[in-house]
């Protein structure tokens, strides 16, 4: 027991309170509002795995990958009862190897290991314009395909599931600038799963974790720009 309290007071050594309170706020907010909107358990799982992943992104830490691969795939399957293909895709053909090859070149790029905390960079001006211009026309052309599949709110499912690979290469390879990218994703997803609520759709604790993200990635983007000023 001794053992795993050391653990655990190493591993939030360096959280200030901020994070931990965010981190114990946004946990009891999802399970108590799921638990009064009766959602499934499955989204309950997704939406706790969700919120611990994309916090330790944010701190830098590569055990994000761990709740990365539970949040990815129980998340594929609440979006498949909504039809949101666009995002079944990409969680289960996408997102899920990549949190494996995430997990191996951040272990190549921790700065300490003790912490496991990752060194960040900035994308060049060219690489955020190719970046751009490839997020564009992939939208525009994925958007066609998933409204010739039937799928729900078509572009919004494209642009979502776009930007949604775009800035896990980016967050793969540690640039700042991802976050940009996750905020655009989350404001997205606030909307698209609250239509899903709207036409009668149960997944309270799915649109809750968007909004969490959300505000997450706000923090994120801060936070990353404190750790490339300190490398």
């Amino acid at each position: 027991m001794i053992k795993y309290k050391s653990i655990i007071r190493n591993f939030f050594n360096d959280w200030d309170l901020y994070e931990k309170l965010w981190l114990v706020i946004s946990t009891i907010l999802i399970v108590s509002l799921s638990i009064y909107w009766k959602d499934s358990p499955i989204g309950i799982i997704a939406s706790l795995a969700g919120i611990w992943n994309v916090v330790l992104v944010a701190k830098g830490k590569i055990l994000n990958y761990f709740f990365g691969i539970i949040a990815v795939t129980t998340y594929a399957f609440v979006a498949y009862t909504q039809k949101y293909f666009g995002e079944v895709m990409l969680n289960m053909f996408y997102f899920f190897p990549m949190q494996f090859i995430g997990f191996y070149i951040w272990r190549k790029r921790t700065s300490d290991k003790k912490t496991e905390d990752i060194k960040v960079v900035y994308m060049t001006n060219k690489q955020r314009l190719f970046w751009l211009c490839i997020t564009a026309v992939a939208t525009i052309t994925y958007a066609y395909i998933l409204k010739r599949l039937g799928g729900n709110l078509p572009f919004l499912d494209s642009a979502s599931t776009v930007m949604s690979v775009i800035a896990m290469i980016l967050m793969v390879f540690v640039f700042v600038e991802q976050w940009i990218l996750w905020i655009l994703v989350d404001i997205v997803s606030i909307f698209l799963w609250a239509i899903a609520m709207k036409n009668g759709g149960t997944d309270i604790a799915v649109l809750i974790m968007w909004i969490a993200f959300l505000v997450n990635a706000i923090y994120g983007l801060f936070n990353w720009i404190k750790l490339e000023s300190k490398t």
